[in-house]
């Protein structure tokens, strides 16, 4: 299992939330792995073969890094991010990334895959502004 520190750590919080019957804390379905390899290599989610297997209807978004000012300014040109995404619901299903910094590119994709409802989706992605060089 990835990331088996903050697995634990997830899983220790459950227990004793549940211990204490108090409710709070909420299970993250979905641990993104982290590889920190040059490059990074990251991932949260449904992947294309767990997909098409279950017969979801999806699509794919991707973005590659020597396409991107930062990329070209850091000289981290290496790198892709892919976005599967419902097909009708527009619902992030999953976020695979490598490149220069991919892990926190992927937790940004898990904090909206976490959201419930419509906050979960790639319109997130279309409609908000980001700090970028």
């Amino acid at each position: 299992w990835p990331s088996l520190a903050s697995a634990a750590y997830d899983q220790g919080r459950s227990a004793s939330s549940d211990i204490v019957e108090d409710g709070y804390f909420r299970y993250v379905d979905d641990v993104p792995t982290g590889i920190y390899t040059i490059p990074e290599i990251s991932s949260v989610g449904k992947t294309e073969r767990e997909l098409t297997d279950a017969k979801v209807p999806y699509e794919i978004g991707q973005a590659f890094f020597k396409d991107l000012a930062r990329a070209q300014i850091t000289r981290e040109a290496v790198g892709m991010l892919k976005i599967l995404f419902h097909r009708e619901t527009r619902e992030i299903l999953g976020i695979h990334c490598f490149g220069d910094q991919a892990a926190e590119i992927v937790h940004i994709g898990q904090a909206i895959m976490n959201q419930k409802g419509e906050a979960n989706s790639l319109n997130y992605f279309v409609n908000t502004t980001f700090n970028y060089p």
